[in-house]
């Protein structure tokens, strides 16, 4: 999103165009379209045209639903469907068998009997979880089950590899394309490592579930649509087991202090704890309203985490199975240099040859 003081810093008679007091030349309308990813033929229509996110939005603000979703949300989504829809056909002519869990659950499955479901089918070994020393790893291995039980999880803070358009998490989460066959999870990556642990449980909930739909899941999720409260609780047995949380809980200890403590434990976010002290009855519903809003002010003020080796980063913005599937398409023959550079928004290839090293791929 683009603030109106950078627009119209860059765009001096921006608000003379508004009130019609100039009109802009056809080059700085250009300019201004791609500045604000807009195509150019919307500022030659009488109303602008009210654009919906193609799949189904459970986000909310209050109790009513987001209804204009931002070009960088837009073309996240549609790079993704495009991936998508390559992968599904490569894993067609592969010959790959549908993956049965897709759709395996409804919102009246049991909760508790769903995250078993989940966590027996990643092979997601809390015990294995709780010794990893940081939730970069923790979430780093979480990303590596789902990828070899037939998940493309993306995750990625700006659209496509554009360094310029960084993706607001309070616009949105997390999405989940669901398909038997080539199922795809995107997180957030501008979140915390902590946050996006919660995003991505609660994104394969919508894998179990079958259904498609673009998400600002938090763990204070008690309200809102019946489906998300539901892949909520799914999301928060499936990091935090309550059986497991009932031995490690001390009901006497200091909330701020025993939240940390278990945090660090399971590898998730305090919020995620607050959630579950309160589902252990350690909270009352007004208490961890106070502790959740002061908690979410303490992180907001927490300087933001970057960096790391790009094409190590590469393939966790484009899932690994599908750049691995690409690369090796790529190398066969099978698909063109044009079709795999578009795909993982390279310009070079010279880029591509040094990720096919990077994987393995390419002596």
């Amino acid at each position: 999103m683009i603030e109106q003081d950078v627009l119209e810093t860059r765009f001096p008679k921006l608000r003379l165009w508004e009130t019609r007091g100039a009109k802009p030349t056809l080059r700085q309308l250009e300019d201004f379209a791609r500045a604000t990813h807009t195509p150019v033929g919307y500022f030659f229509l009488p109303e602008p045209p009210e654009e919906h996110v193609p799949i189904p939005d459970f986000r909310t603000v209050g109790s009513g639903h987001v209804h204009r979703p931002s070009p960088d949300l837009l073309d996240t989504i549609y790079l993704c469907q495009q991936r998508q829809e390559w992968y599904r056909d490569y894993a067609r002519v592969s010959a790959a068998r549908p993956l049965e869990f897709v759709g395996s659950a409804t919102i009246t499955s049991d909760i508790v009997r769903t995250a078993e479901q989940i966590r027996t089918i990643l092979h997601f070994d809390l015990s294995e979880r709780r010794a990893i020393p940081s939730w970069t790893e923790a979430l780093r291995r979480f990303i590596e089950l789902a990828d070899a039980a037939g998940v493309m999880v993306m995750v990625s803070g700006v659209v496509g590899s554009n360094n310029h358009r960084k993706l607001d998490p309070d616009e949105f989460r997390g999405f989940t394309l669901a398909d038997t066959l080539a199922p795809l999870v995107f997180i957030n990556g501008s979140d915390s490592r902590a946050a996006q642990m919660f995003t991505l449980a609660h994104e394969l909930t919508h894998v179990w579930l079958g259904q498609s739909g673009v998400s600002d899941e938090r763990p204070n999720g008690f309200s809102g649509s019946e489906v998300e409260r539901w892949c909520n609780a799914v999301a928060a047995e499936l990091l935090v087991p309550l059986d497991i949380l009932y031995s490690d809980y001390d009901r006497g200890a200091d909330v701020a202090t025993e939240m940390q403590h278990l945090a660090r434990r399971f590898k998730v976010s305090t919020l995620v704890i607050l959630r579950r002290m309160a589902d252990a009855g350690g909270l009352t519903r007004a208490q961890f309203r106070e502790y959740y809003d002061a908690e979410l002010q303490r992180l907001a003020k927490l300087p933001p985490k970057s960096g790391g080796n790009f094409y190590l980063t590469l393939g966790a913005r484009a899932s690994k199975r599908f750049t691995r599937a690409l690369v090796v398409s790529t190398l066969e023959g099978r698909s063109s240099h044009t079709e795999a550079l578009r795909l993982l928004g390279f310009k070079k290839m010279s880029t591509f040859r040094e990720l096919g090293q990077s994987l393995g791929l390419v002596v």
